[in-house]
């Protein structure tokens, strides 16, 4: 028996890493999977207001599907002529930077002549002359229809589950409730409104920061200060690393459009604003119930970012609030607090007692 104990948390590092193999391996099916789940999770208080207006769980879910797809569509649309706008005026920028390009990749040359200067001082060089670089491969049309039925069936099992989830999620928890001796139905029921209600208030403040930025540089005469509040208010989704690639974005652009200190104005009154909403106004509306540890935060968004890219970005957030909703519901403690101690199931504490 002691043999077992001790061998248990090797067989169990050994489930993790061929769970996350075969979550690698295994993409194109687990990518849309898990990300209509955790959309099916956010999108349930919608699904709920149509089941208690009296429609049936199929119809509800259906409309809730075609609402959210709508609202794509419509914001598709409306990004589309400032992505255009945005591509035309790319060679310009290209020209403005090309003069810091090329100062930069002269200096870089200069230090590379006197290495090369110096090695051959010290060791001539008898090696042949490394072979030219081969060209890079750009794709062409036909790639893209090659890749077309891919992503065709990965929209399909997407919206297929996300269609059936909000249908059955119901009947879904009671089974898992029934099933694992540890959680109760009501157990993911929480997680669910918990996870719904962090996604609804972010999404608040975010449209408020996105319209706040768009303000701020069209003080600034930023060109598309339209486009970059709508950047603003999807990249401020995925936490510390959006911020930063807007910013970084942000002072690029400031360096070609202005001339001067005012050039680093719009990335820097961007990081102001940002550490304002982040220190303040997020955890005065989502509330300590909700309160995450930075560094679990971090983890999992560098973790599903390294796994699946953008999508694990998005998911991750999500899906690390419903873990540590359903922690706090059946271990009785939550595991964002940092506070050091045995976890045991309620139900195990209650019998122990």
């Amino acid at each position: 028996m002691a043999t077992d104990l001790r061998n248990t948390p090797i067989l169990f590092g050994i489930a993790v890493i061929l769970a996350f193999a075969t979550l690698e391996l295994a993409q194109d099916f687990f990518a849309p999977l898990l990300t209509a789940l955790v959309f099916g999770v956010i999108l349930s208080p919608l699904s709920d207001l149509f089941s208690r207006v009296g429609l049936r769980p199929s119809l509800s879910s259906l409309i809730t599907v075609s609402v959210s797809l709508i609202l794509v569509a419509c914001l598709a649309f409306l990004l589309e002529p400032y992505i255009a706008e945005a591509i035309e005026k790319a060679p310009v920028i290209w020209f403005e930077l090309r003069g810091t390009v090329d100062g930069i990749r002269s200096m870089i040359s200069g230090l590379n002549e006197i290495a090369e200067d110096v090695a051959q001082a010290v060791e001539p060089d008898t090696a042949p002359a490394p072979a030219e670089a081969p060209g890079v491969d750009v794709p062409s049309i036909t790639d893209a229809l090659f890749y077309a039925p891919q992503y065709l069936a990965q929209f399909m099992i997407f919206i297929g589950v996300l269609y059936f989830f909000l249908m059955t999620r119901k009947e879904i928890y009671h089974w898992l409730g029934t099933t694992v001796s540890s959680v109760a139905s009501s157990d993911f029921a929480y997680a669910e409104r918990q996870v719904a209600r962090y996604f609804l208030t972010i999404t608040a403040i975010n449209a408020s920061f996105g319209i706040l930025i768009a303000i701020v540089m069209q003080v600034f005469s930023m060109p598309a200060p339209v486009l970059w509040g709508i950047m603003a208010f999807l990249l401020n989704y995925i936490l510390y690393l959006g911020p930063i690639a807007l910013a970084g974005t942000l002072l690029v652009t400031g360096l070609v459009v202005f001339d001067g200190p005012i050039s680093f104005a719009p990335a820097a009154v961007y990081l102001a604003i940002n550490a304002t909403e982040g220190q303040f106004v997020t955890p005065a509306l989502v509330g300590h119930q909700m309160s995450v540890n930075p560094l679990l935060v971090f983890v999992s968004l560098v973790f599903w970012l390294w796994l699946w890219g953008p999508i694990g970005g998005i998911i991750a957030i999500p899906l690390l609030i419903w873990s540590i909703s359903i922690t706090r519901q059946a271990m009785d403690q939550a595991i964002s607090s940092g506070t050091p101690g045995k976890l045991t199931p309620k139900r195990l504490a209650g019998a122990d007692a």
